[in-house]
């Protein structure tokens, strides 16, 4: 009898999710459960209005603590010291992906709950059992993945609308990343991004789907809504995209070759300043190409992309002139990404570098006809 080959699927989230407008003044009512002491990571761009904030809804029991730098090991230890030294049982990551990446972290290393508040839909970051570290000099390292995701993430669709418009529009470069690397790892046999090594879920790949068919659909009309001010049904629509189903739609699912792009991309000096999902759009085409995938997929993608203003191509990302030199390094880089095995093909270094330069030319060109 032949032996049977049995996996294990696995889907995790947030153990809470709410969205609409207004909540942030509302944020004791949804904290109550956790405790009544709070400690709140504040992105430094936003540290003044958001502290003040929060005294007027916790008066003294929540201690505002400025984040800033990279989310590296040794930037998190300094912060993991100063919740150890509180007496809160609860961590409030407010910011972008790098702000609620690090009180991920720091709840976890403490032990305490951790409520995700984000204040722009840039990344899935609010979402994920996981945080991105980085070196001290801005390059990719590794992730570290947890046990659970966030005890509740509160978006507040207001002040996502207030956010710059490029924010809203690199979320939207990161969920476009969603179906086409859920595809990638169910052809390939692979595990997910949850701790444990599970496999997909019909659920999973349902939603990475329905991220892809949103995002086609309203989200040209949700960047003219959010440059007009007006919360339309279109941009709360894209705002659960860029951060709930793009989210748990990559976690669930797994990501691949177009993060083992962004994370090839980010040795080049000149990347430094592009947002997470502008560089993971421009390997989404990189990923297509990497995959020969038909034509007429590559160009929705490039066509998308192009409409709401999203890199296709490395002039896109800073790098106006792609030498071989370049070109190289990125490979390299990408090859030390575990992701990029989790495509459904033989990669190699070679390969790698040949996508890189055939993409760029593609997306270049494309930019040049259309």
């Amino acid at each position: 009898m032949g032996q049977i080959l049995k996996s294990i699927k696995g889907f995790m989230g947030p153990a809470k999710y709410i969205q609409g407008a207004g909540l942030l003044n509302q944020l004791g009512e949804y904290t109550t459960p956790f405790g009544d002491k709070l400690i709140a990571f504040i992105d430094d761009f936003l540290y003044e209005s958001i502290a003040k904030q929060l005294e007027g809804v916790y008066g003294g029991r929540c201690q505002n603590v400025k984040f800033s730098g990279q989310v590296s090991l040794e930037n998190a230890k300094r912060y993991i010291g100063i919740a150890k030294q509180s007496d809160a049982s609860v961590v409030l990551g407010i910011g972008g992906g790098r702000t609620m990446d690090m009180a991920k972290l720091v709840a976890n290393e403490t032990g305490l709950s951790q409520v995700i508040i984000p204040t722009s839909a840039s990344t899935d970051a609010p979402t994920s059992a996981l945080s991105v570290i980085y070196t001290e000099e801005g390059k990719h390292s590794h992730e570290i993945f947890y046990d659970k995701g966030p005890d509740l993430v509160l978006v507040d669709t207001d002040v996502i609308a207030a956010a710059p418009i490029r924010l809203l529009v690199s979320g939207m470069g990161d969920a476009m990343a969603t179906l086409f690397e859920a595809r990638a790892n169910l052809i390939s046999d692979s595990t997910t991004n949850m701790k444990g090594g599970y496999k997909q879920t019909l659920a999973a790949y349902a939603i990475a789907k329905e991220c892809y068919a949103v995002l086609l659909r309203d989200g040209y009309n949700a960047k003219l809504a959010a440059e007009a001010g007006a919360l339309s049904p279109a941009l709360d629509n894209i705002i659960e995209v860029n951060t709930l189903l793009s989210g748990v739609g990559a976690e669930t699912n797994g990501a691949s070759g177009a993060h083992a792009f962004h994370d090839g991309f980010t040795v080049l000096a000149a990347c430094h300043n592009k947002l997470h999902g502008e560089k993971v759009s421009f390997g989404v085409v990189c990923q297509l190409v990497l995959e020969n995938r038909p034509p007429e997929e590559l160009e929705e993608v490039l066509q998308f992309a192009c409409s709401v203003g999203l890199p296709v191509c490395m002039a896109d990302l800073g790098v106006t002139s792609l030498t071989s030199e370049d070109a190289r390094a990125i490979a390299k880089a990408v090859m030390a990404s575990p992701l990029i095995l989790r495509e459904c093909l033989d990669v190699n270094e070679d390969l790698i570098f040949a996508t890189i330069l055939a993409a760029d030319k593609i997306g270049s060109n494309y930019k040049a006809t259309h």
